[in-house]
């Protein structure tokens, strides 16, 4: 690796370039593309706890936040899905 190159990098790229090699999207792609029950346990264990926190409030409102995450997501990752995608 080179230092005087990594240290011109913003934080997020510093950290994935030591912890997986790679933008994290990418490796998150590869894991909902291989094995999809993982992503899907995750959203049900923390709708779970939203529920057991904040009740149906709670949980309305982190659907909404969501919702609109994803909404948005759509427009700026428009990118094709390609296996083991690197980054720049």
């Amino acid at each position: 690796m080179d230092w005087k190159k990594w240290l011109g990098y913003n934080i997020y790229k510093k950290l994935w370039s030591l912890v997986g090699g790679r933008p994290w999207t990418y490796i998150y792609r590869d894991i909902w593309h291989k094995l999809e029950w993982f992503p899907q346990m995750q959203w049900l264990i923390t709708g779970a706890l939203l529920y057991m926190v904040g009740g149906w409030k709670g949980l309305g409102l982190a659907v909404a936040i969501y919702t609109y995450g994803y909404i948005n997501g759509h427009f700026f990752w428009g990118k094709k899905y390609i296996p083991g995608q690197q980054g720049d």
